[in-house]
């Protein structure tokens, strides 16, 4: 049974979610404000956390980044700001995935659904690394994507990349070349069939910044309109 941490500060909402949470197989726990959040982090035995930005004590920004100090329990920001900017700060400081309020419960279901898929460890390999395989390396120019190892480096440096930058990056990297659709890319890097219209160039976006390219100058990252987008070698 998956535990989630509710963090919201609104007594009713707080207790909806919870609400919908119970009835739906998981088990929470809850807070209204960001030091109660590390709190209960510290503490371990949650699977995933859903995280109001609106905290009295704490921004949620700053509750996010302090919670990725210490653990790497998968946070869902609920967030009522939809400026790209601010959620591509909140991707960057350790957000898995994000939800705009208002949201339906449906909605929350499948986003955690999703999460909980991505980050699960398989029983085979439970507290213990994989052995390394170079086999597994994807190398597109100076770009090598290690899926094993959960790492990318580009000419040698590492780049610091969130759980779903990796995600994506990994999955275009193994199709290097290929024009991969966003429905392709929501049905296997998401794993759901509906997410806010801007997130994968949310993604796209923040990894161009990383691969230091922009979207007039690219390298790596070509779109294609209308039809996706690709990942291949700069001329």
């Amino acid at each position: 049974m998956p535990c989630v941490l509710v963090v919201e500060d609104d007594p009713s909402i707080r207790a909806s979610l919870m609400e919908i949470l119970a009835e739906h197989g998981h088990a929470v726990r809850s807070t209204g404000d960001g030091f109660g959040a590390l709190r209960e982090v510290a503490q371990g035995s949650l699977d995933a956390v859903v995280l109001d930005l609106g905290l009295p004590d704490l921004d949620g920004g700053d509750a996010l980044r302090m919670i990725r100090g210490i653990s790497n329990v998968p946070v869902v920001v609920a967030t009522a700001r939809d400026d790209e900017s601010e959620i591509v700060k909140l991707l960057n400081a350790g957000a898995d995935d994000y939800l705009v309020k208002p949201f339906s419960g449906a909605q929350l279901l499948a986003r955690l659904s999703a999460v909980l898929r991505r980050t699960a460890v398989p029983a085979s390999v439970a507290g213990q690394a994989p052995p390394a395989d170079p086999s597994s390396l994807v190398t597109v120019g100076e770009l090598t994507v290690d899926p094993p190892a959960r790492s990318a480096y580009l000419a040698g440096r590492e780049l610091v990349l969130t759980r779903r930058e990796f995600d994506l990056l990994a999955f275009l990297a193994r199709h290097a070349g290929t024009v991969v659709s966003r429905h392709r890319l929501l049905a296997e890097v998401w794993q759901e069939a509906y997410i806010e219209d801007q997130t994968i160039d949310v993604h796209v976006s923040a990894l161009r910044r990383k691969l230091g390219e922009r979207a007039s100058a690219p390298r790596y990252l070509r779109t294609v309109r209308g039809v996706g987008i690709k990942l291949v070698a700069p001329h």
